[in-house]
Formats: structure tokens, sequence, C-alpha cells
């Protein structure tokens, strides 16, 4: 018997990845980044060391004075419901003002909720928006999400293998080996000159600049 094709080929590939976001590595990511407000590393500390309520302690004044490493830790908290009790609609709030503060981390997780429905009303061209952010600051995660939403036409994305490929070759080299294995499967279904641009359009794209919305030969 053929398995049954996923309607949704986003939903467990974005839940996974959203779940790796939210462990303990991202944590320590954090720290080792240092943050502009003293605290922060101490708070991210304590919770990679499980003292979750040391952590909320030390992260909560950080996040109400604005800092967007605090706000989305303290987002990952609440998603997570350690130190705190679960509340996916704090988690949403903490992510969404680092969102706007430009941390890429927490524009995928809104992204993500946005797509799966996560505490807000599912809307997938809201994900678009937030993966696209994301995605423009050399996100990996969220190229390789944004490249699905091109391939299989969601969210009001044009349906275009070359801006896929050109995502998945960029998340691929990001280090997400699931756009490794997207891109290879996608350029069979291309061209040698869709292959080309999309290649050309992953070498002329810089991190912080737009990426493109459209392409020459991509349909």
């Amino acid at each position: 018997m053929n398995k049954p094709q996923d309607k949704h080929p986003i939903r467990m590939n974005t839940l996974g990845r959203l779940m790796g976001i939210i462990g303990i590595s991202l944590a320590i990511a954090l720290a080792l980044q240092g943050s502009a407000q003293a605290g922060f590393a101490e708070g991210a500390t304590a919770y990679n060391n499980r003292n979750y309520a040391q952590a909320y302690r030390t992260i909560l004044p950080l996040a109400r004075a604005g800092n967007a490493d605090a706000e989305h830790l303290l987002g990952l908290m609440y998603y997570m419901g350690r130190g705190v009790q679960q509340d996916y609609k704090q988690a949403l709030q903490w992510h969404r003002r680092a969102a706007l503060q430009g941390k890429a981390d927490a524009q995928y997780v809104v992204g993500a909720m946005y797509y799966t429905g996560n505490a807000v009303i599912q809307d997938h061209r809201q994900a678009v928006t937030w993966f696209r952010k994301a995605a423009e600051q050399g996100h990996a995660d969220a190229q390789q999400v944004l490249g699905l939403m091109y391939r299989y036409h969601i969210g009001g994305m044009p349906e275009d293998n070359v801006l896929a490929y050109m995502l998945w070759n960029l998340a691929a080299a990001g280090g997400n080996a699931n756009a490794a294995e997207q891109r290879a499967a996608v350029a069979r279904k291309m061209t040698p000159e869709q292959i080309e641009e999309g290649q050309a359009l992953s070498a002329a794209w810089q991190p912080g600049k737009p990426l493109p919305r459209t392409s020459r030969t991509g349909d």
C-alpha cells in the first residue's frame, strides 16, 4: 500500500524545527552570544542548568526592559512551560516583541505559530511575512521553510522551483540537512537553465538584502 502524501508538506518540518529551536542548545548559543544588558548570560546559564525558576527571575526584568534575547528566551520558557505555566499566547507575545526588534530566531517562531495556528488564527500569509524576515537575515531554517512555500504554492506564494532551489541552496549552506535533500529532489524536475539561474541567485544574495520574489525561468 502506498503511503499517502502529506497535504501540508511544511507542517511536520516546521514543528520539528520549532522544537529544535526551543531545545537547551539554543539557550547555550544565546548565552555565548552575550547581551547588551548584564544578567542575560546568567539567566541563560540557569536555564541550561534546568534551574528554570532562577532563569525566569533573571530573564523577566530584562525582557520587560526590551532586551530582544531575553524576550525570545522568555517566549521559549512559556512555550515549553519551563519555570512558568505553559502559555502559548504569552509565548507568542514575547516572541513577537523580540521579532519586531529583528531577532531572527523569534521571527521564525512567530512564522511557525502563524503557520500552525498555535495561539493565533492560522494565517499562512502572515507566516510567509515572518519567515521571509528571518530568511533575509540568513536564518537557514526559515530559508528552508520559505523554499517549501514556493515549491508547493502556499500562503499566496507563486509556485517557483527556481526560488525554492535558491532558498534550499542557501539553507543547505547554512547547515540545514533537509534543504540539501529537497534541493536535490527539485533539481530532478528542473531544466539546466533553471538550475543555473537558481545557482546564480543564491551566489549573488547576501544576508540583510531582500530575497528575490520572482525568477526569470521558474514556474
